[in-house]
């Protein structure tokens, strides 16, 4: 007996091991995935910016990569003694206006570097609803709690939205014509928005996405059905019933490594995690004899795998 519809995924044209570098933009999904590749110590840089909801906030960051924008300090804001920038998420708020656009410097100098080598550019894409600020004009990574009154919130047309990332791409190709392009779509639900408005910016979303690829040898990864399709339940979903749980991050984790992923780079990747769970162990007794055989144990593990992967850091 059949209880699950299974989606087909084919192994990747061109994957990645730990000789690569790989870049992850946009939503909050995109952490969930670029975190684990940096737990199992991949050469992965995640969001430089932050979280990055939709396609506007990825384009623009990619285009002051492009045209090496000085531009951050027009973004920037003070509320409450609190330095923020709306093209950028709140982690990178700071107590100052110096600091903050240090930090923004920084995140550019970040993504321009990643950008030149990496093998593999994965972008997840939230929503397709936009927040422009009226006075500036920017359309918002986040509005950061200020007042609504100060914004035009709209749903970004499909051709907008297919226009936006055929910029992106066309940027990518220019700083690194060798990157594999991969988008994915967030499995979030932005319930804020409502449930039609949702479902009906994911759907610009899918159908902007698709247009891309079609047209720009661009791939996608199907993260957003796996998780409307295989994990069609709510055990699936954390207590808000809008995130996938962790449990349905992991399957997709797994799917995503089983296309991506070189066979042999999963054999290391197994290496990494007993390597990292003994580094988490906490004993009873750190004198005792046990515990030290334990940890003789646990570094010539990981000087055997650093001798072949030198890039490899615990």
């Amino acid at each position: 007996m059949k209880l699950q519809t299974n989606i087909s995924l084919e192994t990747a044209s061109k994957q990645f091991g730990y000789e690569d570098h790989v870049l992850f933009l946009g939503s909050c999904f995109a952490e969930n995935i670029g975190n684990a590749l940096l737990y199992h110590k991949f050469q992965s840089v995640v969001n430089p910016y932050g979280i990055l909801f939709h396609p506007l906030a990825i384009e623009r960051v990619l285009q002051d990569v492009y045209n090496g924008s000085d531009s951050v300090e027009e973004t920037v804001f003070e509320i409450d003694g609190i330095w923020k920038s709306f093209i950028a998420h709140s982690r990178l708020n700071s107590s100052s206006r110096g600091a903050i656009v240090d930090k923004l410097k920084e995140a550019q100098e970040q993504l321009t570097k990643v950008l030149a080598k990496a093998s593999h550019v994965f972008i997840t894409l939230g929503t397709a609803w936009v927040y422009q600020h009226k006075d500036t004009g920017i359309a918002v990574a986040n509005c950061h709690k200020v007042p609504q009154k100060q914004f035009v919130k709209g749903l970004l047309p499909i051709e907008e939205t297919t226009a936006s990332l055929k910029r992106q791409c066309a940027i990518i190709q220019k700083i690194n014509p060798k990157a594999t392009i991969v988008y994915t779509v967030s499995p979030v639900r932005h319930l804020k928005d409502g449930f039609v408005e949702n479902m009906r910016s994911k759907a610009h979303l899918i159908s902007a996405v698709h247009e891309v690829c079609d047209a720009k040898r661009v791939q996608y990864f199907p993260a957003y059905e796996v998780m409307m399709d295989e994990l069609r339940d709510y055990r699936f979903y954390t207590k808000d019933m809008l995130h996938p749980s962790q449990q349905a991050v992991d399957y997709i984790w797994e799917r995503f490594i089983e296309v991506y992923a070189f066979e042999k780079t999963k054999l290391v990747m197994k290496e990494v995690d007993g390597i990292q769970k003994g580094l988490s162990h906490r004993p009873f007794n750190t004198d005792s004899h046990a515990h030290q055989l334990f940890l003789a144990d646990l570094d010539k593990r990981i000087q055997a795998l650093k001798k072949e992967y030198p890039m490899i850091q615990f």
